[in-house]
């Protein structure tokens, strides 16, 4: 066992810290929907973002960084068709044994344990259940899979001195393609590019099973809880709160860590390099070995606009929330608040000060 899967078994395991791994929830009601903003982080699509997520993934998928150091790995809700509802709510009330999945029977009520199953079938485990969705998805590979790719992050290149496909699975995909534009892009085509009609190659109920797998199993999980927004900024428990990520204009640079902690490059470089230089780059550019598959990319710690805007409170920030529609976790449920100053300071130091400097003296 690794160091990192062993502190992340010990984290998920310890009762005392379950109240973080789901945060701290309201009643039932608000789990059913009836919740003000103050109520926001208790709803299913925040838990199940802002906690869950590190492990399951942002599509329940089981794509996470932490997946790499559990074992066995979390669950793949999407290809969980054998799990019932019964099941699931047992095994989030109990537990299961061997697994880093804990009991919440002592944290949550029974309505609330089954609001979030329920959010979890209805949005992560819709197409195994559907067989028309099933239907749809095999329409996808037989037609649509060459250009816009297996998890529909389509192309970075032309197709046939075209624009290159649409990547489906972008937050701004989701915001832009109603289902209706979706039917007719798929039936007509779309003059200007390679995405052809298949009016005449599929009937319309086909169409419509194709576009609906998109939405349902493509497009990023649609919800306007993230971030430091999601906790009304604090980490749920007893953690103090989280600053806010500077804004663009009068950044200040000389601020101090959050809480009045003091990070550690040195050690927050041996865990860049372990576990944030696959996706970030050794040299903090964005290029690591895993940046090619991941849409969208990862941060470009050099880039001029992050190195002008991200303080130490910034990075921090941003460390400990994670963010919505990409692969980056809230890493404050996994690591303590001295090891997020830690990996915060040695980006910090390592990329944004030099920076800096570099830009003064042009």
């Amino acid at each position: 066992m690794t160091a990192i899967q062993s502190r992340l078994f010990r984290i998920f395991a310890m009762p005392a810290l379950a109240a973080i791994a789901l945060g701290t929830l309201a009643s039932s009601e608000v789990l059913a929907g009836k919740h003000d903003s103050k109520g926001a982080e208790s709803r299913p699509d925040a838990i199940y973002h802002n906690y869950c997520s590190v492990c399951h993934g942002d599509r329940g998928d089981g794509r996470s960084r932490a997946r790499n150091s559990l074992t066995p790995p979390p669950r793949d809700f999407t290809s969980a068709g054998e799990l019932s509802r019964e099941t699931m709510i047992v095994i989030t009330t109990h537990g299961k044994p061997g697994t880093a999945m804990v009991g919440w029977k002592t944290q949550l009520s029974s309505a609330e344990i089954e609001g979030v199953v329920d959010y979890i079938r209805k949005t992560f485990m819709i197409v195994i259940l559907d067989p028309r969705l099933q239907k749809g998805k095999a329409i996808y590979a037989q037609n649509c899979i060459a250009c816009h790719g297996a998890q529909g992050q389509g192309s970075n290149l032309p197709i046939g001195g075209s624009l290159p496909a649409r990547d489906l699975a972008s937050p701004q995909a989701r915001a832009e393609l109603t289902r209706e534009r979706m039917i007719s892009s798929v039936t007509s085509g779309r003059p200007g590019t390679a995405m052809a009609g298949f009016g005449g190659r599929l009937s319309g109920p086909d169409i419509e099973a194709v576009v609906d797998y998109v939405r349902s199993a493509l497009m990023v999980p649609q919800t306007d809880i993230s971030g430091t927004d999601a906790h009304a900024g604090r980490v749920a428990g007893s953690r103090a709160p989280l600053p806010k990520a500077s804004k663009p204009s009068g950044t200040d640079m000389k601020q101090p860590m959050p809480n009045g902690l003091k990070g550690d490059p040195v050690a927050g470089g041996r865990f860049y390099m372990a576990n944030c230089a696959t996706c970030h780059g050794v040299t903090g550019d964005g290029k690591g070995p895993r940046a090619y598959f991941i849409n969208p990319k990862p941060r470009n710690f050099l880039e001029p606009g992050f190195i002008s805007t991200f303080n130490r409170p910034a990075v921090y920030a941003a460390t400990a929330t994670g963010r919505l529609g990409t692969e980056m976790p809230a890493w404050s449920k996994v690591l303590s608040e001295q090891e997020l100053a830690n990996v915060s300071e040695f980006v910090f130091r390592r990329f944004i000060l030099p920076g800096q400097k570099s830009a003064k003296t042009k």
